[in-house]
């Protein structure tokens, strides 16, 4: 699997830019894929607030995560614009029958593939070498586009994950 995501995150975006990770609870199939590349292209082609286009990005990385990127040093995100695009990852689940509001569910990079881990298996997976501190671990509460870039795939030992888990029982 390629994991270089960051020549797809446009340059020209200020660093301080707003971004949401939505994470789909499988992997998407290629048409599937395909049409939702449309309808992010669509949303960004008409995202506003208050009157204002926003300076907006979406795309869907790894067959799973739809990221949208707004940059708010020209027109800033108010609530609706906000709401709006959440009406379009509601869309998406139930056009797709996906979940994509289920934080409890955590993705990591095992074996070269996406893996989805609940996080109440958390432990148990670590214990049994399913996951370790070394493991990819893909934090979807970044929340700019330069946390995107460089905290997105981190590490689990790097991550808010590495309090929760018994790391120092591991090794």
């Amino acid at each position: 699997m390629n994991l270089e995501y960051q020549q797809l995150i446009p340059e020209d975006f200020h660093p301080s830019s707003r971004v949401w990770v939505y994470q789909s609870s499988r992997l998407f199939f290629i048409s599937e894929a395909l049409e939702i590349e449309e309808m992010l292209e669509t949303f960004v082609g008409e995202w506003n607030s208050h009157g204002d286009k926003v300076k907006g990005y979406g795309n869907l990385l790894f067959g799973q995560f739809v990221v949208l990127i707004a940059d708010e040093t020209q027109a800033g995100v108010s609530g609706c614009s906000t709401d709006s695009s959440v009406r379009l990852i509601k869309a998406i689940e139930q056009k797709f029958k996906v979940d994509m509001f289920n934080r409890q569910n955590l993705a990591f990079l095992v074996k070269d593939r996406v893996q989805l881990l609940p996080l109440n298996q958390l432990n148990y997976a670590l214990e049994n070498n399913f996951i370790t501190p070394d493991t990819l671990y893909f934090n979807n509460l970044v929340q700019t586009k330069e946390e995107l870039l460089n905290n997105w795939m981190i590490p689990v030992k790097q991550s808010w994950l590495a309090k929760k888990l018994k790391l120092d029982k591991v090794g």
